[in-house]
């Protein structure tokens, strides 16, 4: 359940982030920083939240850690998202401070890094616990 509940949240804060673009594409760039800075905080919280349950109960992710396939597959997926939630608080400071050139630049890694974050997590990382063996 709270694999699904995350892919959930990964959907969301990812329409708030195309919303973003849309908001810069139309020349909206204040929107475009205020939708950012709420996908930032609703990021950040999932991610802290998760972090903090994983902590709490670590037989939680239990059923991924025995299976070789998902353990990979979760590897994969943490190679994309741990750079993409580092470089978040970087490109909430370089848009906030207008260091566009750098923002720019960084915008576009982290889009790659976000869309594989989005692919290994939603469609590679199963939702439910897979049914024991008979």
């Amino acid at each position: 359940m709270v694999i699904l509940t995350l892919k959930v949240a990964v959907c969301a804060v990812t329409v708030l982030l195309l919303a973003s673009a849309v908001a810069l594409v139309a020349g909206r760039v204040r929107l475009h920083g205020r939708i950012n800075l709420v996908f930032f905080i609703l990021t950040m919280t999932t991610v802290l939240g998760f972090e903090l349950l994983i902590r709490l109960q670590p037989d939680l992710m239990s059923y991924i850690k025995n299976s070789p396939v998902l353990w990979q597959r979760l590897k994969i997926h943490l190679c994309f998202s741990v750079p993409t939630t580092l470089l978040m608080p970087v490109m909430l400071f370089t848009g906030l401070r207008r260091y566009r050139k750098v923002h720019l630049f960084l915008a576009g890694v982290f889009a790659l890094l976000w869309l594989e974050t989005f692919i290994t997590g939603v469609f590679f990382l199963p939702h439910t616990e897979p049914l024991p063996p008979e």
